[in-house]
């Protein structure tokens, strides 16, 4: 299997090397993707949810793989969920980690509720490059609670704020049930950041939620636990 790691939002690649690099242990093939636009030095202008989504086909097509198991975490259950039904005959699976699973038409500001949702829409109009950021106050609230101060500061400067487009846009496309390949929810025990409970969200794809340890940042904290679901 070949395991083509996405990132939520914030994050770059570097945040599934630890599930990774146990992925690749365990004989399998394992591919870190950073979406458009949320590496440092990016130019996150003007992106949109459908960048992210030609970004995670792009780069399956470019290497080549087959039997690709999708993995989103956080946010990259919707361009996950976009990306699944391009790849054809590539397709082996798909997983969902502590991640949003999209409804039809839902974006993932819409998904926020209606307090957060207009927030969300206001912080990226005012801004000049039209993202957004996390505070550290939410962060290690919300995202990784109870950690350590000093760990949850080494994760937090890796962050890079996320182009608006990507929680702007919805996609239309049918759920991951329609495809008629294995798939998988895992949620972490302590994960306070998600719209939805977690049940609900694995139930939107299917299946039972298998469940880890940890708090949003679960695939940091606990890789040994989190590759294992996803394996």
């Amino acid at each position: 299997m070949n395991f083509v790691l996405v990132p939520g939002a914030w994050h770059g690649g570097w945040s599934w090397h630890p599930v990774g690099q146990r992925v690749r242990s365990a004989g399998h093939g394992a591919y870190a993707l950073t979406l458009p636009g949320l590496a440092m030095g990016d130019d996150a202008t003007g992106l949109r949810l459908a960048d992210a989504v030609d970004h995670i086909v792009a780069e399956v097509e470019r290497r080549d793989l087959r039997d690709v198991v999708l993995v989103g975490h956080s946010f990259a259950g919707i361009p996950i969920t976009g990306a699944a039904p391009r790849l054809g005959g590539r397709l082996a699976g798909i997983a969902f980690v502590s991640a949003f699973v999209p409804l039809r038409g839902q974006s993932m500001a819409d998904a926020m509720g209606p307090e957060m949702g207009p927030w969300i829409r206001g912080t990226i109009d005012a801004s000049p490059d039209g993202t957004i950021g996390v505070d550290f106050a939410s962060f290690r609230a919300s995202l990784m609670q109870d950690e350590p101060e000093h760990l949850q500061r080494l994760v937090y400067d890796q962050l890079t704020p996320q182009p608006g487009g990507y929680m702007l846009d919805a996609l239309d496309v049918d759920g991951v049930g329609t495809l008629g390949v294995p798939v998988k929810y895992v949620l972490a025990e302590r994960d306070l950041a998600l719209a939805a409970p977690g049940a609900e969200l694995a139930a939107r794809a299917g299946v039972e939620p298998i469940m880890v340890p940890g708090t949003h940042e679960t695939l940091l904290t606990h890789p040994d636990e989190v590759a294992k679901a996803i394996l």
